[in-house]
């Protein structure tokens, strides 16, 4: 079954344009984007939302409130068939003035970057189901009230793709659409030949460029460089905190050009049995993980990853409530508005 993913991100992209411009009405605007029934998942605390309305009610209308001048920039914006529908990928900013408290983090009064990830399935240029990330964390580290152990990479603002051709808007030449993706899932089956042992089991050199790949990582783990920062910031921690992890129930892969995106909702199911994570030690308990990657290809090999984690959902958990503890806190009346 051929599916025009071409057409119906045209006429999304259409409607987000509308959508995200200056001016009244603006939650008519949005909600124009979705589907009367659309299916929305997103990060905690907001987790699911069912129609139209309710996502203009549960996210657009506060998060509008707390920053009134909101704007979108998209880094990647990318489409692809997943299972004989059209689905439409994007990364990037929303920035604008952290003008009113948002789901309890202090506003700023000053401008605030949301770096976002969002899969979802189209349906007549509308989006019928979605999966959402919004990094909270790097919110709250935004307004200094972080309340983690420091991240063992940057916690710095992720950049776009080096190349700046991340917002495809032509159709990509198919053969190396599908490069992108296989060198991807290659180097996932790779991933599982992981010993137990020694990270070098696993031969990431065979898909990763080791001196010049990035690894952009969601706050309270951070970004880093080459495959030694990867392996030291993140791979190695998470790996010995999550001994057992099983991954799969992706809800969509899709490659574009030299660019592939994948969510999973949870992706990851495993037990917090091994070291510590995000500086908590571990806590015997079942979790899952909700995640979403963007890579970059160049030639034979993967160049750029932008990484969602939900951690707050992950922490939570892990019996960690990072908002809930933070907004109980009798310091919290004392944070400069």
């Amino acid at each position: 079954m051929s599916v025009d993913f071409h057409a119906e991100r045209t006429a999304y992209v259409g409607r987000l344009a509308a959508a995200h411009a200056p001016g009244g009405r603006r939650s008519e605007r949005i909600a124009a984007l979705y589907a009367d029934d659309v299916d929305w998942h997103g990060p905690h605390p907001l987790n699911e939302l069912r129609g139209a309305q309710a996502v203009v009610d549960g996210l657009w209308g506060p998060l509008l409130e707390s920053v009134p001048d909101l704007e979108r920039r998209d880094d990647i914006l990318m489409a692809g068939a997943w299972k004989d529908s059209p689905w439409v990928a994007a990364t990037g900013h929303y920035v604008g003035t952290f003008a009113r408290d948002w789901i309890g983090i202090p506003a700023t009064g000053v401008p605030v970057s949301i770096r976002y990830g969002e899969v979802a399935r189209l349906a007549a240029g509308r989006v019928v189901e979605a999966y959402v990330f919004l990094d909270v964390l790097d919110v709250m580290r935004q307004a200094g009230v972080w309340p983690l152990a420091p991240p063992l990479g940057s916690p710095e603002r992720w950049p776009g793709p080096h190349t700046r051709d991340g917002v495809i808007a032509a159709p990509q030449d198919a053969a190396e659409s599908n490069a992108s993706l296989a060198l991807v899932e290659a180097m996932i089956r790779g991933l599982m030949e992981f010993d137990g042992r020694t990270l070098e089991s696993m031969r990431m050199e065979r898909f990763w460029e080791v001196e010049r790949m990035m690894w952009y990582g969601p706050a309270g783990i951070g970004s880093c460089r080459g495959l030694k920062g990867f392996q030291d910031v993140h791979q190695r921690p998470f790996l010995a905190a999550f001994p057992d992890r099983v991954g799969g129930n992706h809800k969509c892969r899709i490659g574009e050009g030299a660019y592939v995106a994948s969510t999973g909702w949870p992706s990851i199911r495993a037990t917090h049995s091994g070291g510590d994570f995000l500086g908590l030690a571990p806590t015997g308990r079942k979790i899952t993980m909700r995640v979403m990657d963007f890579w970059r290809r160049e030639g034979e090999r993967l160049v750029e990853n932008w990484v969602f984690i939900d951690l707050p959902d992950l922490l939570l958990q892990m019996g960690y409530d990072v908002l809930g503890r933070y907004a109980s806190h009798p310091a919290r009346a004392n944070v400069r508005r």
